[in-house]
């Protein structure tokens, strides 16, 4: 029969019609060189590898990224300039972005770089909001406000785009946050930044913090986009950033293999990953692996392998079964099918491709199929034998054991 995609796999996951529309662009903000080197357990990258980093950010569709926090110190500073002066002379058609605590003496390095390499830098001018840190550093919603104004207004006279960053929105209050917005928006910030620090946010929680924020928004007769921004504490930060496009945020924060503080912010490959396979990315994503993978080098990560995508399980079988069903799939001559019939995602649209192995749970067909890819006759004794040793294994074997095992029947 002829390939019909739609009779053969029914989406449930659009069959509600809560998806977004295809049509909305949702921005992407990369927070990896900043929130990302945060973590307690990464490397600084050397500069180097942020500028590949960055070149491979502009390849995958990113929109901005954060160049890193320059009110930290000289080497802050310095690499923060060099990324910005790679991203005038490459060309890159990502923009520059910097988080800045709400202080003028933080903003002040971010304005000085911006003028001396000549190229836009936008303000990540961010706060404390909640209840629980205003406990701790005693603080008063007034001092917060003070301290805000301040901040915000010597951005923008000085010409720099800002966006105002209320930490640990999702536990603050509403009254507090509505003060804060409007006067953020009095200021001159152009965007509201909702973060959930501390991985606090289940996805009816983000809906609700940016419903809130919309019809604030909506109230006041003025255009301001709002951003999310989530931790991963709870295990929901991708459920959630995906909940946040959802309802309607204009941009999205992530960073490479889900790095940053504590356990890690939202993975920006698995964003990109979602968002390609709901159709809201149209971009080329044959390099996001790469990029994970420079991502883990530089910040020593290490990537485990049954990660999403860029893990080395991610499209490895060893199953009999599963095995079976994608040679199947594949000698009726359809790539389509033989990528989707035991993977929810293709693995041909992010230039991989599924691998058929032999191991302990293999049959027969395994070992057929991974010599014929190797372009070797699968007489049926060498087959017997491989599938024998197999059989005695308790994992998947190595290459170099089936080699091993061929160059000894050949011998």
């Amino acid at each position: 029969m002829d390939l019909d995609p739609q009779q053969l796999v029914y989406d449930w996951n659009t069959a509600g019609g809560t998806q977004p529309p295809a049509q909305r662009k949702v921005l992407l903000y990369d927070e990896t060189l900043r929130d990302g080197i945060q973590s307690p357990s990464v490397v600084d990258p050397d500069i180097e590898d942020k500028i590949r980093l960055l070149h491979l950010m502009d390849a995958i569709g990113v929109d901005v990224v954060d160049i890193g926090l320059p009110g930290a110190g000289p080497r802050a500073v310095a690499d923060v300039t060099r990324l910005a002066e790679e991203i005038r002379d490459s060309r890159l058609s990502i923009k520059a972005s910097c988080a800045a605590r709400t202080v003028v003496r933080d903003i002040e390095p971010v304005v000085e770089i911006s003028q001396k390499v000549g190229i836009p830098i936008e303000v990540m001018a961010f706060i404390g909001s909640s209840p629980i840190r205003q406990y701790a550093e005693n603080w008063e919603l007034d001092d917060i406000l003070r301290h805000s104004s301040q901040a915000l207004r010597f951005a923008v006279e000085n010409g720099l785009e800002t966006t105002y960053v209320t930490e640990d929105t999702i536990r603050s209050q509403p009254a507090s946050l509505k003060r804060l917005f409007e006067n953020a928006i009095e200021c001159g910030a152009t965007k509201l930044c909702l973060c959930d620090t501390v991985g606090h946010a289940t996805p009816d929680g983000v809906a609700h913090l940016i419903g809130f924020t919309r019809h604030l928004i909506a109230g006041m007769g003025v255009d301001i986009k709002i951003d999310w921004h989530g931790h991963n504490d709870r295990g929901l930060a991708l459920a959630n950033t995906l909940r946040a496009v959802e309802a309607g945020v204009d941009r999205i924060h992530g960073c490479a293999v889900g790095i940053g503080e504590r356990v890690g912010n939202a993975a920006m490959d698995q964003l990109l990953m979602n968002l390609k396979l709901m159709g809201l990315f149209e971009g080329d994503l044959s390099r996001l692996v790469e990029y994970c993978k420079l991502a883990a080098r530089a910040t020593q990560v290490a990537i485990p392998p049954n990660y999403p995508l860029a893990g080395r399980d991610a499209f490895r079988t060893g199953t009999g079964v599963h095995a079976a069903a994608i040679i199947k799939a594949e000698k009726k001559g359809h790539q389509w099918l033989a990528d989707r019939i035991y993977s929810g995602v293709p693995a041909g649209m992010f230039g991989l491709k599924q691998g058929i192995e032999v191991g302990h749970m293999s049959g027969e067909s395994n070992v057929v199929y991974w010599l014929r890819s190797r372009s070797i006759e699968p007489q049926p004794e060498l087959v017997k034998q491989i599938f024998q040793l197999a059989k005695r294994s308790d994992r998947n074997l190595e290459e170099s054991e089936i080699m091993e095992a061929v160059a000894a029947f050949e011998g």
